[in-house]
């Protein structure tokens, strides 16, 4: 079975560590003349601060924090945004007795006078 909350979180760390690899890209890729090698140089950075990473901030095991270097090369926020939906927990919104809308979010609202 699929452990969709482990996944949310992986691509959460992910996020956090993109930023700081697209900084760090961004600042460096002026030594390279072309762009023929920016992209496996941008690769080699992802997983090598993925795992870096990982292991001062996390007690994430090698295995995940390759995945978590991976993903943030091809882009972590995009796939959180596409699983967004599949990854959110459903049953507590089964278990929760009441919603709170606020009132000026509610579009049929009649004036109380």
């Amino acid at each position: 079975m699929l452990n969709l909350e482990y996944l949310q979180q992986l691509l959460v760390i992910a996020i956090a560590l993109s930023a700081i690899t697209c900084a760090l890209i961004q600042k460096t890729k002026g030594f390279f003349k072309t762009s023929k090698y920016l992209c496996l140089y941008s690769f080699i950075i992802n997983i090598t601060i993925g795992i870096i990473f990982c292991y001062t901030f996390t007690n994430i095991t090698l295995p995940s924090s390759l995945w978590i270097g991976f993903f943030s090369f091809i882009g972590a926020d995009t796939i959180y945004k596409v699983l967004e939906g599949k990854l959110a927990s459903h049953t507590d919104l089964l278990t929760k007795d009441s919603i709170t809308i606020p009132k000026e979010n509610i579009i049929n609202q009649e004036d109380e006078n």
